[in-house]
């Protein structure tokens, strides 16, 4: 990454000088895992209904990451055609095993599903369903040395009443299926309250079971060891947040490097930007991990905001995983996702060249706004301030029809051009939730319209400005009201484009060509361009 692209990143972690600074991503990769494979690192996380799901990163120093993949392009289960707020894919892991790659998940509402691939960067194999079971989540693989292989997993107390519990399971060696009923090691009812997320090892002679604890914004790391796999298990508090500033530190990954350091990634939940990742030195002592740094000394690590990168052998370029999209390719960029399966007559690229054409695909009839639009593309807030700008080509889109610019959580806010008659556009913006939507402004445009820029520029705090230009110099926000950003149901809040049809007569309206998305850190004074 040169300097220009450097700069116009609105996060970047490592700064160039041999540190880097937490989070390493400023984006909403929840319940992340991580292994290192030779010199390579790959990160998943949870995606929840969003489509496509499971996203594949790659790094090669822990620092830099790039978004390459994701497990799942296609939700082959009932029910996707319409978003899933909160359900789907929670709390996955990834490991590699066997010359292969494995993530097991729980899906709260089904049970424990499974994918492999030979190459992370390729295609993964279709979900097979492990084990059938309503609340059985936060799923983990392990395999040991005498080739047994084993499960572990927690529970969803929205689905079954338990949130304190560890069970391991054998499994079989192909990761198919679970070999009995299972040993519950652990019950944190009295000390780990909320207990979940496990992850697996083995190290020294020690199993080791990283699982957080105490909830998502207000919890601890905990590390439990025993010297068999199915226990007793003994506990220790390795990492909080102490006299840090980084509120529920924990939930995510070990690796290991060549070089002997330690390190995990773990995610802090900062509210409407979701559940950021971390990452933490590991020191070991006494055969138990310090998490971060005792600087209180307490006993208990806390995290780090900066520290010398992982040593691993040499330096490596600057990477973030996308946020602008010109369009220009056969598909969409990798941050892209929808709020269900998409359908083929959502979008297409290349009907216009360096465009992307959305149809205004009609709304479900249940809608009182976006909330339920299965059609939104959206992609995840990247940094505590930033702008994003669009430009469209709104003439092709039909009496009724609206497009624009969304931020999208729980509430959710937009700024849209309404096709009233042919000429004739308004610009509207409008807020709304689950309840329903209100249209809070609205101008009637004069002149003619045929490209206009929309953009909403986001400040510490998740507040929200929209404003819109017709020759993408001058910004107007004509005293809009500014909107303060939400969290969506366990996911951050997403910014994205959105096309839709109001004509109750027809199925689908016209369409609007979006030429580019962009970006950037935000701008104090310049164009779009």
């Amino acid at each position: 990454m040169n300097d220009q692209a450097y700069r116009e990143q609105p996060w970047v972690s490592d700064q160039r000088d041999g540190t880097f600074v937490n989070p390493v991503l400023h984006a909403d990769y929840s319940d992340p895992d991580v292994i290192r494979v030779g010199g390579d690192f790959y990160m998943t996380a949870s995606s929840f209904g969003h489509i496509p799901g499971l996203p594949i990163l790659h790094s090669k120093d822990l620092i830099n990451w790039k978004l390459i993949n994701h497990a799942i392009r296609n939700m082959e289960l009932p029910g996707y055609d319409k978003p899933q707020h909160g359900n789907g894919v929670w709390a996955p892991s990834i490991r590699y095993h066997a010359g292969t790659y494995w993530i097991f998940y729980g899906d709260p509402d089904i049970g424990i599903f499974m994918t492999t691939a030979e190459d992370p960067a390729g295609e993964w194999s279709p979900l097979h369903l492990v084990k059938e079971g309503k609340g059985l989540i936060d799923t983990c693989p392990f395999w040991d040395e005498n080739g047994k292989a084993y499960l572990v997993h927690a529970y969803a107390n929205s689905r079954c009443g338990i949130k304190h519990k560890l069970r391991i399971c054998g499994m079989s060696p192909d990761g198919k299926q679970l070999l009995d009923e299972g040993i519950v090691v652990y019950d944190g009812i009295g000390d780990h309250p909320t207990l979940e997320g496990p992850k697996m090892y083995k190290r020294g002679g020690y199993y080791y079971i990283f699982a957080p604890a105490g909830g998502v914004s207000t919890g601890w790391q905990t590390v439990f060891r025993s010297k068999s796999v199915f226990g007793p298990y003994e506990d220790k508090i390795v990492m909080h947040q102490g006299d840090s500033s980084v509120n529920g530190p924990h939930q995510g990954g070990w690796v290991e490097l060549e070089s002997g350091e330690s390190w995990f990634m773990h995610f802090q939940d900062r509210g409407a930007y979701g559940r950021i990742v971390h990452l933490q030195p590991v020191r070991w002592m006494d055969d138990w991990p310090l998490i971060g740094e005792d600087s209180n000394g307490d006993g208990i690590g806390e995290p780090v905001l900066r520290r010398n990168k992982p040593n691993v052998g040499r330096e490596h370029p600057i990477e973030t995983p996308p946020v602008s999209d010109e369009f220009a390719g056969a598909s969409l960029g990798l941050q892209w996702q929808w709020q269900a399966n998409p359908d083929p007559g959502w979008y297409r690229l290349g009907a216009r060249p360096s465009h992307l054409r959305l149809y205004a695909a009609k709304a479900p009839q249940d809608a009182g706004g976006l909330y339920t639009a299965p059609q939104l593309l959206m992609q995840k807030f990247p940094a505590p301030a930033f702008e994003a700008t669009a430009k469209l080509d709104v003439a092709s889109l039909a009496e009724g029809d609206l497009a624009g610019l969304a931020v999208f959580g729980y509430a959710y806010a937009y700024m849209g051009l309404r096709r009233l008659e042919a000429g004739t556009f308004a610009a509207v913006f409008a807020t709304g939730d689950k309840s329903g939507e209100t249209e809070r402004w609205r101008n009637i445009l004069t002149a003619d319209v045929q490209t206009i820029y929309l953009r909403v520029t986001v400040e510490e705090g998740a507040r929200c400005s929209f404003s819109y230009s017709p020759d993408g110099t001058s910004f107007h926000s004509d005293e809009l009201p500014d909107f303060t950003a939400q969290k969506g149901h366990w996911v951050g809040a997403k910014t994205g484009l959105f096309a839709l049809c109001s004509n109750p007569e027809s199925e689908v309206g016209g369409y609007v060509d979006a030429d580019w998305f962009r970006v950037t850190p935000i701008r104090t004074k310049g164009t779009a361009t």
